[in-house]
């Protein structure tokens, strides 16, 4: 059942119980659209809907245009109602919803916190499942782990924005640097394809986790991707966040790869790109914070295909700030979007031919104490499709449409040919575990 926000408030009653240790939890997802959030071989895995709150897409936005700001509010009032009985006590345990946003409030995609009916859970060493249901009901069946379907493949190629369109597309995000409009922009590209429309969808998964265990790898409302940088995690009143913003390519060989890194940490367009996101997002947690700090300098961070700049930030959470408000006030960042953020919007919607759906929007989950962990949705795919009669299936001419995206960076001195190599490295986790 779909509510809006604001909704009326639903009465849910959880129950929280150890369960005996989970070796593979994505044997729990759905094959057809998977609910996780995994890291180093931990993390969550849902399974069907308790309720699902959405907001923007065809629904009206909020008053103040914050849809994260909606869900966060609707959230509150939810967790409140709830009976729960949590018997394990660690993170990602009781009550929690996970969710996915869309990049742009204007955008045709909804914002949205699923419930699951069920969660599978595993962290340091312990399992558990949690179950779901509207107070009066009775509580659902356990589910018992589902086989997996048979291996497939993607056929994925040019979207909206091809390669030579996507240079004249940074040629024009440099005008319009020139003219003052804005420092950075982050432009993107798309590629668009399909898969079997019977795919079980958790063997994405499964490539990413296994192929980049250090990132976190989510499955949310159709959208799969393996992202390299937290929004924003909150837990037990700490804020962490990790901005990355900078990008090279790995290098051949040893000496190639040292090489790669420090040229990028030489390199004076990447470190006024990071330093603009940096800046962004420290400007943007202040207000909600104390004790913020962040490190003095970038390190480079090395991913299996790029190194990143990158920058980690702390601090205290003021009283009553949940991790979806701080999602609220620091999406967009300008590690997606640019500087100043508005300006940059704006050059992004006048300058990309598609909408970005859920792409470089917040992606992750939250407990009914406000704690949660969200990432940008970056390195992913967007599934759509037709869903029939149950909820459950995916069908459109014996197929299942997907769109990945990739962006770079704009500042004063990019190099359109340079920015669409970026995009290729970028693409290639998805493209790579597509295939």
């Amino acid at each position: 059942m779909t509510e809006s926000a604001p909704a009326r408030v639903l009465r849910l009653v959880v129950t929280t119980r150890e369960f005996d240790l989970i070796e593979d939890l994505l044997s729990y997802a759905e094959p057809a659209h998977p609910l996780a959030w995994l890291r180093r071989g931990e993390g969550m895995v849902g399974f069907g809907s308790a309720a699902i709150i959405e907001v923007g897409g065809h629904r009206a936005n909020p008053p103040d245009g914050s849809q994260a700001a909606a869900l966060a509010d609707t959230w509150r009032a939810v967790a409140a109602a709830a009976s729960v009985s949590d018997q394990v006590g660690l993170p990602g345990t009781g009550l929690i919803a996970f969710g996915a946003l869309s990049f742009d409030p204007s955008s045709a995609t909804a914002s949205a916190l699923i419930v699951p009916q069920f969660v599978f859970g595993r962290r340091a060493g312990r399992s558990w499942i949690t179950t779901i249901h509207r107070a009066g009901a009775e509580a659902p069946i356990t589910p018992s782990a589902r086989e997996w379907g048979p291996a497939w493949s993607a056929t994925v190629g040019p979207g909206e924005l091809d390669a030579p369109g996507y240079q004249a597309a940074v040629r024009n995000g440099l005008e319009a640097i020139a003219a003052g409009e804005v420092s950075k922009v982050v432009l993107a590209r798309d590629l668009i394809g399909s898969v079997p429309a019977s795919a079980d969808l958790r063997r994405l998964v499964r490539a990413l986790a296994t192929g980049y265990p250090d990132v976190w790898t989510y499955a949310v409302d159709g959208i799969i991707g393996a992202s390299p940088e937290t929004l924003v995690t909150v837990s037990g009143g700490t804020i962490t966040a990790r901005v990355l913003a900078g990008t090279a390519p790995r290098g051949a060989d040893a000496d190639g790869d040292t090489e790669a890194s420090v040229a990028l940490s030489a390199s004076g367009k990447d470190q006024d790109e990071h330093r603009f996101a940096v800046e962004s997002v420290l400007r943007t947690l202040r207000p909600h914070t104390s004790a913020l700090t962040a490190s003095e300098q970038p390190f480079a961070l090395k991913l299996p295909n790029v190194w990143h700049l990158a920058t980690d930030v702390e601090g205290i959470v003021a009283d009553g700030v949940s991790a979806l408000d701080l999602v609220g006030v620091l999406h967009p960042t300008a590690a997606v979007a640019g500087t100043p953020t508005a300006a940059a919007l704006e050059v992004i919607r006048r300058i990309e031919p598609f909408d970005r759906g859920r792409y470089a929007g917040p992606v992750g989950w939250i407990d009914a104490s406000g704690d949660g962990e969200w990432a940008i949705a970056l390195r992913s795919a967007q599934f759509g499709g037709a869903a029939t009669s149950d909820g459950h299936s995916w069908q459109l001419n014996d197929t299942r449409p997907v769109t990945a995206h990739a962006g770079a960076g704009i500042v004063l001195g990019s190099d359109p040919e340079a920015e669409l190599l970026e995009t290729r490295m970028k693409f290639r986790p998805i493209v790579d575990a597509l295939a």
